[in-house]
Protein backbone atom coordinates (compact mmCIF):
# COMPACT_ATOMS: atom_id res chain seq x y z
CA UNK A 1 0.00 0.00 0.00
CA UNK A 2 1.37 3.25 -1.03
CA UNK A 3 1.51 6.00 2.27
CA UNK A 4 1.02 9.69 1.73
CA UNK A 5 3.51 11.98 3.33
CA UNK A 6 2.34 13.81 5.94
CA UNK A 7 2.38 17.54 6.18
CA UNK A 8 4.58 17.40 9.47
CA UNK A 9 7.29 15.79 7.26
CA UNK A 10 6.82 18.27 4.39
CA UNK A 11 7.01 21.01 6.88
CA UNK A 12 10.15 19.78 8.70
CA UNK A 13 12.03 19.01 4.74
CA UNK A 14 11.38 22.83 3.81
CA UNK A 15 12.22 24.05 7.21
CA UNK A 16 15.70 21.89 7.07
CA UNK A 17 16.44 23.22 3.44
CA UNK A 18 15.65 26.72 5.07
CA UNK A 19 18.28 26.39 7.47
CA UNK A 20 20.71 24.60 5.24
CA UNK A 21 20.52 28.11 2.96
CA UNK A 22 21.03 30.33 5.92
CA UNK A 23 24.14 28.13 6.85
CA UNK A 24 25.32 28.42 3.46
CA UNK A 25 25.08 32.11 3.38
CA UNK A 26 26.91 32.43 6.63
CA UNK A 27 29.92 29.97 5.91
CA UNK A 28 29.76 32.19 2.73
CA UNK A 29 29.89 35.45 4.36
CA UNK A 30 32.83 33.97 6.80
CA UNK A 31 34.67 33.18 3.60
CA UNK A 32 34.32 36.38 1.33
CA UNK A 33 33.51 39.30 3.73
CA UNK A 34 32.08 42.40 2.55
CA UNK A 35 30.74 40.89 -0.94
CA UNK A 36 27.66 41.92 -2.35
CA UNK A 37 24.53 40.08 -2.60
CA UNK A 38 24.87 39.77 -6.61
CA UNK A 39 27.92 38.31 -5.18
CA UNK A 40 26.98 36.04 -2.57
CA UNK A 41 24.08 34.16 -4.96
CA UNK A 42 27.06 33.65 -7.51
CA UNK A 43 29.01 31.86 -4.99
CA UNK A 44 26.26 30.13 -2.86
CA UNK A 45 24.16 29.09 -6.21
CA UNK A 46 20.92 30.65 -4.72
CA UNK A 47 19.05 32.93 -6.84
CA UNK A 48 19.22 36.21 -6.08
CA UNK A 49 15.81 36.76 -4.21
CA UNK A 50 16.98 33.46 -2.05
CA UNK A 51 19.92 35.11 -0.90
CA UNK A 52 17.72 38.93 -0.50
CA UNK A 53 15.13 36.94 1.69
CA UNK A 54 18.00 35.27 3.89
CA UNK A 55 19.61 38.79 4.24
CA UNK A 56 16.96 40.08 5.31
CA UNK A 57 16.15 38.00 7.90
CA UNK A 58 19.80 37.92 8.93
CA UNK A 59 19.92 41.51 9.34
CA UNK A 60 16.76 41.82 11.35
CA UNK A 61 18.35 39.11 14.00
CA UNK A 62 22.05 41.11 13.95
CA UNK A 63 23.96 37.93 12.49
CA UNK A 64 24.92 40.37 9.64
CA UNK A 65 24.99 44.29 8.56
CA UNK A 66 25.78 46.67 5.55
CA UNK A 67 28.71 48.58 4.92
CA UNK A 68 29.08 51.00 2.43
CA UNK A 69 28.55 50.64 -1.87
CA UNK A 70 31.10 48.80 -3.26
CA UNK A 71 33.21 49.45 -6.19
CA UNK A 72 31.10 49.15 -9.43
CA UNK A 73 31.76 49.58 -13.27
CA UNK A 74 28.71 50.76 -14.26
CA UNK A 75 25.21 50.60 -13.10
CA UNK A 76 23.76 51.18 -9.31
CA UNK A 77 26.53 49.98 -6.57
CA UNK A 78 25.27 47.17 -4.28
CA UNK A 79 26.04 47.44 -0.35
CA UNK A 80 28.85 45.16 1.05
CA UNK A 81 27.65 42.09 3.83
CA UNK A 82 29.17 40.87 6.43
CA UNK A 83 29.30 39.62 9.52
CA UNK A 84 27.97 41.17 12.18
CA UNK A 85 30.77 41.16 15.11
CA UNK A 86 28.65 43.49 17.08
CA UNK A 87 26.10 41.55 19.33
CA UNK A 88 26.00 38.20 19.00
CA UNK A 89 29.01 36.56 21.57
CA UNK A 90 30.52 33.17 23.09
CA UNK A 91 31.97 32.41 26.01
CA UNK A 92 34.92 29.98 26.00
CA UNK A 93 36.57 27.61 28.49
CA UNK A 94 39.76 26.41 27.82
CA UNK A 95 40.63 23.51 30.42
CA UNK A 96 44.42 23.13 30.18
CA UNK A 97 47.15 20.59 32.96
CA UNK A 98 48.13 24.13 34.17
CA UNK A 99 46.09 27.41 33.29
CA UNK A 100 42.66 27.39 32.99
CA UNK A 101 41.25 30.19 30.47
CA UNK A 102 37.92 31.48 29.99
CA UNK A 103 37.24 34.37 27.23
CA UNK A 104 34.57 36.47 25.73
CA UNK A 105 34.17 35.85 21.91
CA UNK A 106 32.53 37.13 18.87
CA UNK A 107 31.24 35.10 15.87
CA UNK A 108 34.70 34.76 13.97
CA UNK A 109 36.40 33.73 17.60
CA UNK A 110 37.87 37.26 18.40
CA UNK A 111 38.81 37.18 21.90
CA UNK A 112 37.55 40.23 23.53
CA UNK A 113 38.32 39.50 27.28
CA UNK A 114 40.10 37.12 29.34
CA UNK A 115 40.35 35.85 32.90
CA UNK A 116 42.97 33.11 33.12
CA UNK A 117 43.29 31.25 36.48
CA UNK A 118 45.87 28.12 37.55
CA UNK A 119 43.65 24.52 37.17
CA UNK A 120 43.22 22.91 40.55
CA UNK A 121 43.63 19.47 40.77
CA UNK A 122 39.92 18.90 41.53
CA UNK A 123 37.79 18.99 39.09
CA UNK A 124 34.78 20.07 40.59
CA UNK A 125 37.23 23.10 41.82
CA UNK A 126 37.80 23.56 38.55
CA UNK A 127 34.32 23.82 37.33
CA UNK A 128 33.26 25.91 40.34
CA UNK A 129 36.25 28.35 39.37
CA UNK A 130 34.85 28.42 35.94
CA UNK A 131 31.04 29.23 36.62
CA UNK A 132 32.94 32.36 38.38
CA UNK A 133 34.44 33.37 35.86
CA UNK A 134 31.83 32.82 33.33
CA UNK A 135 29.71 34.40 35.33
CA UNK A 136 31.70 37.81 35.36
CA UNK A 137 31.46 37.66 31.67
CA UNK A 138 27.80 37.17 31.47
CA UNK A 139 26.78 39.85 33.40
CA UNK A 140 28.07 42.53 31.41
CA UNK A 141 26.30 41.64 27.88
CA UNK A 142 23.50 42.35 26.49
CA UNK A 143 20.38 40.30 26.81
CA UNK A 144 19.97 37.38 24.36
CA UNK A 145 23.39 37.99 22.70
CA UNK A 146 25.39 35.04 24.50
CA UNK A 147 24.84 31.81 22.59
CA UNK A 148 26.52 29.73 25.28
CA UNK A 149 29.53 28.61 27.16
CA UNK A 150 32.49 26.23 24.86
CA UNK A 151 34.49 24.03 27.02
CA UNK A 152 37.47 22.61 25.53
CA UNK A 153 39.02 19.86 27.70
CA UNK A 154 41.05 16.78 27.44
CA UNK A 155 40.43 13.45 27.17
CA UNK A 156 38.01 11.14 25.34
CA UNK A 157 34.76 13.37 25.35
CA UNK A 158 31.29 12.15 24.60
CA UNK A 159 30.47 15.40 22.82
CA UNK A 160 26.61 14.96 22.46
CA UNK A 161 26.03 14.58 26.38
CA UNK A 162 28.97 16.79 27.05
CA UNK A 163 30.73 14.02 29.23
CA UNK A 164 34.33 13.45 29.70
CA UNK A 165 34.42 10.11 30.08
CA UNK A 166 38.30 9.47 30.26
CA UNK A 167 40.31 12.58 31.34
CA UNK A 168 43.85 13.01 31.49
CA UNK A 169 43.68 12.86 35.36
CA UNK A 170 41.48 10.33 36.95
CA UNK A 171 39.96 13.59 38.75
CA UNK A 172 38.02 14.10 35.45
CA UNK A 173 36.86 10.64 34.60
CA UNK A 174 33.21 10.16 34.42
CA UNK A 175 32.50 13.81 34.68
CA UNK A 176 29.28 15.76 33.60
CA UNK A 177 30.60 18.97 32.02
CA UNK A 178 27.55 20.00 30.41
CA UNK A 179 24.96 19.54 33.45
CA UNK A 180 27.52 20.33 35.89
CA UNK A 181 27.76 23.95 34.12
CA UNK A 182 23.98 24.26 32.83
CA UNK A 183 22.30 23.95 36.15
CA UNK A 184 24.54 26.98 37.30
CA UNK A 185 24.85 29.37 34.82
CA UNK A 186 21.47 28.94 32.77
CA UNK A 187 23.16 29.07 29.72
CA UNK A 188 23.62 26.42 26.56
CA UNK A 189 26.95 24.04 27.43
CA UNK A 190 29.14 22.86 24.47
CA UNK A 191 31.87 20.27 25.01
CA UNK A 192 34.31 18.94 23.09
CA UNK A 193 37.84 17.16 23.42
CA UNK A 194 40.85 20.33 23.18
CA UNK A 195 42.34 19.27 20.65
CA UNK A 196 39.13 18.44 18.21
CA UNK A 197 37.85 21.75 19.05
CA UNK A 198 41.15 23.52 17.91
CA UNK A 199 40.76 21.59 14.55
CA UNK A 200 37.48 22.94 13.84
CA UNK A 201 38.51 26.58 14.68
CA UNK A 202 41.83 26.38 12.52
CA UNK A 203 39.65 24.71 9.70
CA UNK A 204 36.73 27.54 10.10
CA UNK A 205 38.89 30.24 11.01
CA UNK A 206 42.00 29.78 9.23
CA UNK A 207 43.13 30.91 5.98
CA UNK A 208 41.36 30.23 2.69
CA UNK A 209 43.95 28.15 1.32
CA UNK A 210 41.98 25.46 3.54
CA UNK A 211 38.52 26.12 2.87
CA UNK A 212 38.05 23.33 -0.12
CA UNK A 213 39.89 20.91 2.00
CA UNK A 214 38.31 17.25 2.03
CA UNK A 215 40.52 15.79 5.02
CA UNK A 216 42.31 18.47 7.40
CA UNK A 217 44.74 17.02 10.21
CA UNK A 218 45.84 19.13 13.33
CA UNK A 219 48.20 17.82 15.24
CA UNK A 220 49.12 19.26 18.16
CA UNK A 221 51.98 18.75 20.34
CA UNK A 222 52.41 18.93 24.15
CA UNK A 223 52.51 16.27 26.60
CA UNK A 224 51.06 13.74 24.50
CA UNK A 225 50.62 13.89 20.82
CA UNK A 226 46.92 14.13 19.47
CA UNK A 227 45.33 14.97 16.12
CA UNK A 228 41.87 16.15 14.99
CA UNK A 229 40.47 15.06 11.93
CA UNK A 230 38.12 17.64 9.97
CA UNK A 231 36.54 16.09 7.04
CA UNK A 232 34.96 18.23 4.17
CA UNK A 233 34.02 20.55 6.88
CA UNK A 234 33.18 18.32 9.90
CA UNK A 235 34.64 17.19 12.54
CA UNK A 236 35.43 12.99 12.54
CA UNK A 237 35.42 11.59 16.42
CA UNK A 238 35.45 7.18 15.38
CA UNK A 239 33.23 4.75 16.87
CA UNK A 240 34.22 5.25 20.54
CA UNK A 241 35.05 8.82 19.69
CA UNK A 242 38.56 8.45 20.24
CA UNK A 243 39.81 8.55 16.58
CA UNK A 244 43.04 10.87 16.06
CA UNK A 245 44.89 9.20 19.15
CA UNK A 246 47.77 9.08 16.75
CA UNK A 247 50.45 9.24 20.46
CA UNK A 248 50.09 5.60 20.68
CA UNK A 249 50.86 5.23 16.99
CA UNK A 250 54.18 2.88 17.35
CA UNK A 251 57.16 4.39 15.32
CA UNK A 252 59.91 3.08 16.77
CA UNK A 253 61.60 -0.16 17.75
CA UNK A 254 62.24 0.09 21.86
CA UNK A 255 62.02 -2.23 24.37
CA UNK A 256 59.01 -2.56 26.52
CA UNK A 257 58.03 -4.88 29.10
CA UNK A 258 54.04 -4.73 27.98
CA UNK A 259 51.58 -3.78 24.60
CA UNK A 260 50.70 -1.27 27.84
CA UNK A 261 53.40 0.27 27.80
CA UNK A 262 53.34 1.47 23.79
CA UNK A 263 57.20 1.35 23.28
CA UNK A 264 58.74 3.32 21.12
CA UNK A 265 54.81 5.15 20.35
CA UNK A 266 54.77 8.87 19.31
CA UNK A 267 53.41 10.07 22.19
CA UNK A 268 56.95 9.06 23.95
CA UNK A 269 59.10 9.61 20.85
CA UNK A 270 57.71 13.42 19.85
CA UNK A 271 55.74 15.21 22.66
CA UNK A 272 57.26 17.86 24.96
CA UNK A 273 58.70 15.53 28.07
CA UNK A 274 60.88 13.64 25.14
CA UNK A 275 62.15 16.88 23.33
CA UNK A 276 63.13 17.72 27.07
CA UNK A 277 64.87 14.86 28.03
CA UNK A 278 66.70 14.60 24.78
CA UNK A 279 68.01 18.43 25.65
CA UNK A 280 68.82 17.74 28.77
CA UNK A 281 70.80 14.51 27.99
CA UNK A 282 72.78 16.48 25.54
CA UNK A 283 73.80 19.09 26.62
CA UNK A 284 76.48 20.08 29.26
CA UNK A 285 74.43 22.67 30.89
CA UNK A 286 73.51 21.24 34.33
CA UNK A 287 71.71 23.58 35.19
CA UNK A 288 67.49 22.82 35.14
CA UNK A 289 65.35 24.98 32.82
CA UNK A 290 62.06 26.51 35.16
CA UNK A 291 58.77 26.41 34.23
CA UNK A 292 56.39 23.63 32.80
CA UNK A 293 57.17 21.06 29.90
CA UNK A 294 55.53 23.71 27.02
CA UNK A 295 57.69 26.98 28.13
CA UNK A 296 60.72 24.61 28.32
CA UNK A 297 60.61 23.50 24.47
CA UNK A 298 59.93 26.95 23.90
CA UNK A 299 63.19 27.95 25.54
CA UNK A 300 65.11 25.11 23.58
CA UNK A 301 63.23 26.79 20.10
CA UNK A 302 65.00 29.41 20.68
CA UNK A 303 68.34 28.24 21.18
CA UNK A 304 68.44 26.00 18.41
CA UNK A 305 67.42 29.03 15.88
CA UNK A 306 69.46 30.81 17.48
CA UNK A 307 72.14 28.03 16.45
CA UNK A 308 72.41 26.06 19.93
CA UNK A 309 73.91 22.32 17.97
CA UNK A 310 72.24 20.74 21.03
CA UNK A 311 69.16 22.19 20.64
CA UNK A 312 69.06 21.33 16.93
CA UNK A 313 69.53 18.07 17.50
CA UNK A 314 67.03 17.58 20.09
CA UNK A 315 64.31 19.61 17.93
CA UNK A 316 65.41 17.52 14.92
CA UNK A 317 64.77 14.30 16.36
CA UNK A 318 61.32 15.00 17.92
CA UNK A 319 60.08 16.27 14.54
CA UNK A 320 61.77 12.78 12.60
CA UNK A 321 59.51 10.54 14.24
CA UNK A 322 56.64 13.32 13.76
CA UNK A 323 57.55 13.50 10.48
CA UNK A 324 57.25 9.46 10.65
CA UNK A 325 53.72 9.24 12.18
CA UNK A 326 52.50 12.10 9.92
CA UNK A 327 53.27 10.34 6.33
CA UNK A 328 51.81 7.18 8.35
CA UNK A 329 48.40 9.12 8.73
CA UNK A 330 48.69 10.39 5.09
CA UNK A 331 49.00 7.22 3.49
CA UNK A 332 46.20 6.12 5.70
CA UNK A 333 43.66 9.18 5.48
CA UNK A 334 44.63 10.20 1.96
CA UNK A 335 44.63 14.02 3.59
CA UNK A 336 45.13 17.32 1.72
CA UNK A 337 46.00 19.71 4.61
CA UNK A 338 47.98 19.09 7.74
CA UNK A 339 48.70 21.63 10.41
CA UNK A 340 51.03 21.43 13.52
CA UNK A 341 50.17 23.33 16.93
CA UNK A 342 52.56 23.58 19.59
CA UNK A 343 55.48 24.72 21.35
CA UNK A 344 58.02 22.81 18.71
CA UNK A 345 56.55 25.07 15.88
CA UNK A 346 58.64 27.78 17.25
CA UNK A 347 61.55 26.38 15.12
CA UNK A 348 59.31 25.75 12.66
CA UNK A 349 62.61 26.29 9.77
CA UNK A 350 64.13 23.39 11.48
CA UNK A 351 60.96 21.01 12.02
CA UNK A 352 59.41 21.02 8.90
CA UNK A 353 62.73 20.22 7.42
CA UNK A 354 62.86 16.87 9.65
CA UNK A 355 59.03 15.92 8.96
CA UNK A 356 59.73 16.22 4.80
CA UNK A 357 62.40 14.25 4.98
CA UNK A 358 60.10 11.73 5.57
CA UNK A 359 57.36 12.20 3.35
CA UNK A 360 58.07 9.96 -0.34
CA UNK A 361 59.48 12.23 -3.41
CA UNK A 362 58.20 10.70 -6.78
CA UNK A 363 55.32 10.77 -9.03
CA UNK A 364 54.09 7.39 -7.90
CA UNK A 365 53.54 8.75 -4.45
CA UNK A 366 50.20 9.98 -5.28
CA UNK A 367 49.06 11.13 -1.63
CA UNK A 368 51.41 13.06 -0.61
CA UNK A 369 51.31 15.35 -4.01
CA UNK A 370 50.47 19.15 -3.14
CA UNK A 371 49.99 18.28 0.47
CA UNK A 372 50.05 21.45 2.54
CA UNK A 373 52.05 21.61 5.64
CA UNK A 374 51.62 24.19 7.72
CA UNK A 375 52.17 25.14 11.44
CA UNK A 376 48.65 26.46 13.17
CA UNK A 377 47.71 30.14 12.60
CA UNK A 378 46.38 29.84 16.18
CA UNK A 379 49.55 29.73 17.85
CA UNK A 380 48.65 29.24 21.82
CA UNK A 381 45.17 30.53 20.92
CA UNK A 382 44.85 27.54 19.79
CA UNK A 383 42.24 25.98 22.62
CA UNK A 384 40.12 28.78 23.25
CA UNK A 385 39.55 29.59 19.61
CA UNK A 386 38.41 25.74 19.55
CA UNK A 387 36.25 26.56 22.61
CA UNK A 388 35.23 29.60 21.00
CA UNK A 389 33.72 28.04 17.71
CA UNK A 390 31.26 25.40 19.78
CA UNK A 391 28.42 27.52 20.79
CA UNK A 392 27.72 28.66 17.11
CA UNK A 393 28.72 25.12 15.52
CA UNK A 394 24.80 24.78 14.95
CA UNK A 395 24.45 28.18 13.45
CA UNK A 396 26.73 27.82 11.36
CA UNK A 397 25.93 24.34 10.31
CA UNK A 398 22.72 24.13 10.90
CA UNK A 399 21.48 27.95 9.95
CA UNK A 400 19.80 28.07 13.74
CA UNK A 401 20.82 28.11 17.02
CA UNK A 402 18.91 27.72 20.35
CA UNK A 403 18.99 31.32 21.22
CA UNK A 404 18.31 32.68 17.65
CA UNK A 405 15.41 30.41 17.74
CA UNK A 406 14.11 31.70 21.14
CA UNK A 407 14.71 35.61 19.94
CA UNK A 408 12.13 34.91 17.07
CA UNK A 409 9.57 33.84 18.93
Amino acid sequence: MIQRRSHGTGAQRITQIRGANRALVLQTLRKFPQISRAELARRTGLSEGAVSRISADLLQQRLILEQGAENSTGGRPGTRLELDQTHHRAIGVDIRQWETRVSLGNLQGQVLETHRFRTPSSSKRTLDMVVEQVALLHADLEAGCAHGVGVSVRGIVDHENGVVELGSARTWDRVNVKEYLEERLALPVFVDNDVRAAALAQFRLGSTEVHDSRCMLFIRVDEGVGMGIVMDGKIYRGTHRSAGEIGQMVVADAPGVGVQDRPGCLELMAANPATFQRYQSLSSENRPMSGESESRVRKICHLAMAGNPHAVEAIRASARFLGIGIANVIWCMNADVVYIDGAITDAWPIVIEAIQEQLPVGEEFLHFHNILLRPSALGQDAGIAGALVLPFVELFELGESPVIAATSN
